[in-house]
């Protein structure tokens, strides 16, 4: 967890959109664009997702991506791990050891044990897991509904249902443009 990116927030964005759609896959061109961000952007955040068994792809011309499980069993941990790996918070560099004191031969005293600069990062680090992990996307999602306002939950609602629509009308017009 070195350093949460921007990929970060517009997954837990994109994944607060699929609380909402009770079993409805959405596409992630629609969720990048929903969200102002290109579609390849995100084509690179969901098979992290994927993978750590967050959401799962559905195929077909409804296709896109579900929650895996329920939005209450799914960490903020969960899902910065899934996205940004497991990297440390800080990466000690043994600096202690370089004190131009010691002419290229730190004493033992030095190195013995945990750098106390890297004790301090390492339970700031255990304290930003702990916080994250107790933090559900359920639980955040719940806050946003309560948030904004009902029309703007019902017009994205819409966007999303026109945008399955107009999918279904491509199919079908492909369908019977294929030759016999």
């Amino acid at each position: 967890m070195a350093h949460l990116t921007a990929s970060v927030e517009y997954g837990i964005h994109c994944l607060l959109w699929l609380v909402a759609k009770d079993g409805k896959p959405i596409s992630c061109s629609d969720l990048a664009e929903l969200q102002g961000v290109s579609p390849s952007f995100l084509a690179k955040i969901f098979p992290k997702l994927e993978k750590a068994g967050i959401v799962r792809a559905s195929e077909g011309v409804r296709g896109g991506y579900l929650l895996a499980q329920p939005a209450d069993e799914i960490s903020f941990l969960n899902i910065v791990d899934a996205i940004e790996g497991k990297k440390p918070l800080f990466d000690c560099q043994e600096i202690r050891g370089r004190c131009a004191l010691f002419g290229g031969q730190s004493p033992v005293w030095v190195s013995a044990g945990t750098c106390a600069i890297h004790a301090v990062m390492l339970q700031a680090e255990q304290a930003m897991r702990e916080r994250l992990a107790s933090q559900s996307l359920g639980s955040v999602h719940r806050r946003f509904i309560r948030k904004a306002p009902e029309d703007f939950v019902s017009e994205v609602a819409g966007w999303i249902e026109g945008r399955l629509k107009g999918r279904d009308s491509k199919a079908r017009k492909l369908t019977r443009d294929a030759p016999s």
